[in-house]
């Protein structure tokens, strides 16, 4: 089947100092004609990070670069290798162009609805590929600008999701692709952050290590610092539709995740 869109693959906001926050999940178009062989379920884009624009909203205040996704992760996953190569060997997981969600239950509504090989290769040059050469351009221009940078892979998902792990899951699970991706002292700064938040719970490295965008394109070495963070939705907004923000539960948390991006700023300008 072709593939074709309507809709750019990202929008972008150029700030002033060095860091820019990527929401490779946050997107939630589908193409109209996509979107008709898709199952009733999956037309509501349940997967998606939810809101975290809204969550961000202190970003350009901060002077950080954002790029955000504007498609949803059922067209194309930003945060998968383009290859579709696992991220986590031998766990379950959702591919470059997911064929199921996250409660494991179909996307497509049949078989011949399902993606071949040109269709994957299609989205994947209309979405997947100007997002990252914008992520990579945007890198570069800072690098060149300030030496040494940071990238801030900014992520939600459900609590509770008996198909990727036990009970519920720590509320900040920060990644660093297993200590690859930043500096150990950023990354210890951080998990004292979220350890300290007073009723929230956090952890480094944990079920989620850093997907395909903090290991591809964090290198310490070179000045590039990248993380990942993956919040529990309970602790900003509705995780069942109508998947609502809810401002006063994501107030509580809001001050922790932004002193997060303050101490990458505080870390990087340092350097």
């Amino acid at each position: 089947m072709s593939f074709t869109t309507t809709e750019p693959a990202f929008r972008f906001r150029q700030g002033t100092r060095p860091l820019l926050i990527s929401m490779p999940h946050v997107g939630t178009y589908v193409p109209p004609a996509l979107a008709a062989r898709l199952t009733d379920e999956a037309r509501q884009v349940p997967d998606t990070d939810w809101h975290l624009e809204r969550l961000y909203d202190f970003a350009d205040a901060l002077g950080a670069s954002v790029l955000v996704a504007t498609h949803s992760r059922y067209v194309v996953d930003l945060n998968r290798p383009p290859d579709g190569a696992s991220l986590y060997p031998g766990q379950s997981v959702t591919g470059l162009c997911p064929v199921d969600t996250f409660d494991d239950t179909p996307v497509y509504a049949s078989a011949a609805d399902l993606p071949d090989d040109a269709e994957i290769a299609a989205r994947r040059d209309a979405i997947w590929q100007p997002y990252h050469q914008q992520l990579q351009a945007e890198l570069d221009r800072l690098k060149a600008a300030h030496g040494t940078i940071a990238l801030w892979d900014a992520h939600s998902i459900r609590s509770v999701l008996p198909r990727f792990f036990e009970g519920k899951l720590p509320d900040l699970n920060l990644g660093t692709g297993k200590g690859t991706s930043c500096d150990p002292a950023l990354a210890a700064t951080l998990l004292g952050i979220a350890e300290s938040a007073t009723g929230y719970t956090g952890v480094l490295n944990g079920r989620f290590t850093g997907g395909y965008i903090t290991r591809q394109y964090g290198n310490p070495a070179a000045g590039v610092h990248a993380v990942q963070l993956e919040m529990t939705q309970s602790s900003y907004m509705q995780e069942k539709l109508p998947f609502d923000y809810l401002p006063e539960v994501a107030a509580g948390v809001q001050p922790h995740v932004r002193r997060m991006i303050e101490a990458v700023l505080e870390f990087v300008e340092r350097r």
